[in-house]
């Protein structure tokens, strides 16, 4: 990716304290235990198969009143080779963007919502054609608002409202013309990992 089809940062990473070296490895095990702890089965248990046709209905409904694409994606936990070289959450939302070809958009506005369950941690990966139509500040008021509801275990209400948000941004920056089709260029349904 070249420095102009960098994806829009969601929220700013938080500067990690240094470690003592003693300690890195042992924070390193009890984070890839608590990665391996989470499965799929933990992922379907957050947002069961009604949830999900749910919120592919969304976001189908969703890609009728604008041009961009919104993928929708839950992971339990990150795979073992971004745990054993310490990546963070935001690094895999950026790799799924590209993995699920947000970024292969038209008009370079397609969205990516990232839930990582085993950190709580919810990212906001948009296009470069979004992102810089859209003040960081809104994105942070997107993120607060997920965050809530899934402090509070309602993590598909959590997911819908960050699907509105997005889908008033799109609307508003890439609106449909009267009559026009927005070809569907990406998959509606969540991806599950």
């Amino acid at each position: 990716m070249t420095s102009e089809q960098e994806p829009m940062r969601s929220a700013p990473a938080p500067e990690a304290p240094p470690l003592a070296p003693a300690r890195r490895p042992r924070n390193r095990l009890a984070r890839i235990l608590r990665h391996r702890w989470h499965d799929e089965r933990d992922a379907a248990r957050a947002i069961d198969a009604a949830a999900l046709r749910r919120l592919e209905q969304q976001v189908a409904a969703s890609e009728h009143r604008h041009s961009g694409e919104i993928r929708v994606s839950v992971e339990a936990g990150l795979p073992l080779s971004y745990l054993w070289r310490g990546a963070s959450a935001r690094e895999r939302a950026v790799a799924l963007f590209g993995k699920l070809r947000v970024w292969d958009t038209e008009q370079n506005n397609g969205v990516l919502i990232y839930l990582l369950l085993a950190e709580h941690a919810i990212e906001i990966v948009a296009d470069r054609g979004l992102a810089r139509l859209v003040p960081q500040a809104h994105w942070d008021q997107v993120l607060a608002g997920m965050r809530e509801a899934f402090r509070a275990g309602r993590f598909e209400a959590g997911l819908e409202a960050a699907v509105r948000a997005v889908d008033e941004m799109l609307a508003a920056h890439f609106p449909l013309a009267e009559g026009a089709h927005n070809p569907n260029e990406l998959p509606d349904a969540p991806d599950m990992r």
